[in-house]
């Protein structure tokens, strides 16, 4: 508890939480929010294909999604160090914030393979296999628990 104690005390946690400033925890938040919006979004748009969804649409259409999700889970992770840092003895202590960053894990793991299957060199499959297909209902139920977890922190961790 000691070394949250002290990140919690930083200046910088200390003007996120406390600062009436428009630049502190209101930007913050809506930093982390926009960018769970298109973390989320931009995965389920490849997730969503890979089921069948838009079967027209080649794989190859959506290279973007990766250095979308990278530069989203950028903001996300330097805005989420923010917020976590302000409360950080009471999260750190918390089980509701260890299942989100289960969550958030398990779905930043599900984006490597499908990365290298959608970017494989050669011919582009027309049809994901069974697997991929697991991985994006994997995807899809990961981000939606990290959503539903991280809300939840808000009503369940005073």
């Amino acid at each position: 508890m000691g070394v949250l104690a002290w990140l919690e005390s930083t200046r910088l946690a200390i003007w996120v939480h406390e600062s009436p400033s428009v630049w502190a925890q209101p930007t913050v938040l809506t930093l982390h929010t926009m960018g769970m919006g298109v973390l989320v979004g931009a995965s389920w748009v490849l997730d969503l294909r890979l089921l069948g969804i838009s079967r027209s649409v080649p794989l190859s259409a959506l290279r973007w999604v990766f250095p979308t999700v990278t530069l989203a889970l950028v903001v996300n992770i330097i805005t989420g160090v923010l917020l976590f840092m302000q409360r950080a003895t009471t999260l750190g202590a918390a089980m509701p914030f260890f299942v989100k960053m289960g969550f958030v894990a398990a779905s930043v793991a599900t984006v490597l393979p499908l990365r290298s299957f959608v970017l494989q060199p050669g011919p582009e499959p027309r049809e994901a296999s069974g697997r991929m297909r697991l991985l994006a209902i994997a995807s899809i139920l990961a981000w939606t628990g990290a959503i539903t977890a991280g809300r939840l922190l808000a009503y369940l961790v005073q």
